[in-house]
């Protein structure tokens, strides 16, 4: 396994945030099958795929990080959980306690600044009523009807043709 992409440094950091995080193991001593990978070589994987763009089935078996299907399962199971939002959040905290976290270069997404002026909710914008541009086959020189009229094309009556009502 290569340890470039999680360093034992980074795993000894990650480990004990990301262990209570998991899901617990679904294995039981009477279960068959294979075992299951563990956690660090599919984080591996993970971000081996995530690095260098490969499509997950094209993940090389012999890099032991499992098969990509693994991976992506693993992955979409952890992103369930909450797993990466909740590590996200103690590796902060734990930066931020020991005052790793440089604040000069902070940014801020507008989605998380509150409203100002103590608005609670963001205002509601009013719906766009729809336009009733007139057709393109209907008479150009005809005036468009008033405002909230039905606007209809009618068909011009033929007067005097025989068979047309």
């Amino acid at each position: 396994m290569d340890n470039e992409l999680v360093s034992d440094d980074l795993w000894q950091t990650l480990q004990p945030l990301l262990q209570p995080l998991l899901p617990p193991e679904r294995r039981t001593p009477r279960s068959r099958g294979r075992p299951r990978i563990p956690a660090r070589a599919v984080l591996c994987g993970i971000v081996y795929v995530l690095k260098t763009g490969i499509p997950w089935k094209r993940l090389p078996k012999e890099l032991g990080y499992g098969s990509g299907v693994t991976c992506w399962r693993r992955l979409k199971e952890w992103q369930r959980a909450g797993v990466f939002s909740l590590l996200l959040r103690r590796l902060l905290d734990s930066l931020g306690t020991r005052g790793l976290i440089d604040w000069s270069r902070a940014c801020v997404d507008s989605a998380t600044v509150p409203a100002k002026k103590g608005a609670s909710w963001s205002a509601l914008i009013p719906p766009i009523e729809a336009s009733l541009a007139p057709s393109a086959t209907c008479s150009p020189t005809r005036r468009p009807p008033a405002r909230g009229a039905s606007y209809r094309c009618q068909r011009p009556r033929l007067q005097g043709v025989r068979g047309v009502a």
